[in-house]
């Protein structure tokens, strides 16, 4: 009986060492917190851009750019999470799926960011009279769909983030605080999202020089 149990034990550390040795889905959530912190911040110097267009049309599109990386990465993260979770993962499975409305609002909000990045990119490709199709009127329109449902997104989630963000900083916290054990890894993946998003700005910032013409 001895025996069987410590087979046991051994199978279910083994199980779960893959999972916890990068923090498992408190690291997922810690990594999703974090790069939501850097959107925040991104998008609300945008949000400056827009409201003073005519002056800051070369820092719109600069931020435009960068919020590639940073986007790619949430997207990355809720994505891994919905997989996870839907596939069976236990610990996934025991955190249970996100609040109903949280999970109605989801679709609405990565179609409404990829729709938003997309007409935007395609502006800045093919310039202010990008064929038949108005792009203009289209990235407008995405625009305003994405602020109505993120605004409420952002509202659901903005509360967690302090403390998501502040436990995984911390060296020496409670023990529900403790930094997960991925904490290394989490952060080199937004400095990376970053440095992508940076990349791409620098190689596209002069495509705006077509809408100053």
């Amino acid at each position: 009986m001895t025996s069987i149990s410590s087979s046991t034990a051994w199978a279910d550390r083994q199980s779960v060492r893959p999972e916890s040795r990068h923090g498992g889905t408190e690291g997922n959530r810690r990594l999703t917190a974090a790069v939501g912190a850097v959107l925040l911040i991104l998008f609300a110097i945008q949000g400056v851009t827009i409201l003073f267009l005519g002056r800051l049309l070369t820092l719109h599109f600069f931020i435009g750019l960068l919020l590639i990386g940073p986007v790619s990465l949430k997207l990355a993260t809720t994505g891994y999470r919905f997989v996870r979770y839907y596939s069976g993962s236990p610990a996934y499975r025991r955190q249970g799926p996100p609040a109903s409305l949280l999970r109605m609002l989801g679709p609405f909000v990565v179609a409404t960011t990829v729709a938003v990045l997309t007409t935007g990119v395609l502006l800045a490709l093919l310039g202010r009279h990008a064929g038949p199709v108005p792009l203009l009127l289209l990235h407008k329109a995405s625009f305003f769909c994405w602020l109505a449902v993120t605004g409420l997104h952002v509202l659901l989630h903005v509360w967690r983030l302090p403390r998501l963000i502040g436990a995984d900083l911390r060296r020496r916290a409670g023990h529900h605080e403790s930094p997960a054990p991925g904490r290394i890894q989490r952060w080199s993946l937004v400095a990376l999202a970053l440095g992508t998003g940076l990349a791409i700005a620098l190689a596209g910032v002069h495509l705006v020089s077509g809408w100053r013409r």
